[in-house]
């Protein structure tokens, strides 16, 4: 497997001025990862978007380290004002700006997180699927013309679950649209990481690795820090291997099923961030070196 890293693990040191995006590649490869990837360009003061991705590129070409995916916003239910087809061709912006970029993937959200109030007068995943489908198909198809790969990923609680996840992929029913599998993230939803790793592999394009301390909801709340599941239980972000998401049975079950493509670390912990991220590195290469042999 490939070790990556996402740019959104040192997002705290970017906001606080403590690094710059594009420091984040130097740093990457000077931390041992095999590749990088881009969640949100924040864009330095009078850049657009297109020439900063072209600064981060011919920067990952210097550094000699590759940029394998770009994560991005959308929200096909309620974006762009509610325009569908808006939305879509706001979003192929994006892809523009995966294609500068160089990456072979591109992953983008479905939907805000949340079913939008009165929402066709409708509540269900079910209702939404459609047009959901109808989008990624769209954005996926524009996609395939440049040679990038669309994605969505087990994010936002509406579209988290793995079963909502594998409805999806399966409407949209395009071999160029696939899933990027975080096993952290089903815990936001009370899903068990092993059984949807299991469940949704079969339709990976990319992978995250990602590790949360859990606490049962019958406790009160544990202070700050703690974010709290769609079944009310408590979780807070980890540094891989400490927490309680079996990492390493999720990567075991990656290599029995023949997994090669990346597996990129995004750390959302509240330990120092260089050492959350390296210890994170160490137990991750420790737990694929274990279950490759």
């Amino acid at each position: 497997m490939i070790i990556g890293v996402s740019s959104y693990s040192f997002s705290r040191l970017v906001k606080n001025g403590q690094m710059k995006q594009i420091d984040v590649i130097a740093k990457a490869k000077e931390m041992g990862f095999d590749a990088i990837e881009f969640s949100t360009l924040a864009l330095p003061e009078g850049k657009s978007l297109p020439d900063f991705a072209a600064e981060l590129r011919a920067e990952a070409d210097k550094v000699g380290i590759p940029i394998v995916n770009y994560t991005i916003g959308a929200d096909l239910l309620a974006g762009s004002g509610g325009d569908l087809q808006k939305e879509i061709d706001r979003v192929k912006g994006e892809v523009d700006v995966a294609e500068i970029l160089g990456v072979p993937g591109m992953r983008h959200d479905c939907s805000g997180g949340r079913f939008p109030d009165n929402w066709q007068g409708a509540k269900s995943f079910d209702a939404a699927l459609p047009r959901l489908a109808e989008g990624c198909r769209a954005i996926s198809e524009y996609a395939a013309g440049k040679g990038i790969k669309t994605m969505i990923e087990n994010h936002g609680y509406f579209c988290q679950d793995s079963i909502r996840v594998e409805k999806l992929v399966t409407a949209v029913a395009y071999p160029n649209f696939g899933l990027l599998i975080d096993m952290g993230n089903f815990i936001c939803v009370d899903d068990d990481p092993a059984i949807a790793v299991g469940r949704l592999l079969p339709y990976a394009f990319h992978c995250h690795a990602k590790d949360f301390h859990l606490k049962p909801g019958t406790m009160p709340h544990p202070g700050r820090g703690w974010n709290q599941s769609r079944g009310g239980n408590w979780w807070r972000g980890a540094i891989i291997g400490h927490g309680n998401v079996p990492v390493h049975q999720c990567v075991r079950i990656l290599a029995a099923k023949g997994y090669q493509g990346v597996l990129s670390i995004e750390f959302e912990g509240m330990e120092d961030v260089l050492t959350g991220i390296a210890i994170g590195q160490e137990n991750l290469r420790r737990f694929v070196a274990m279950a490759q042999n």
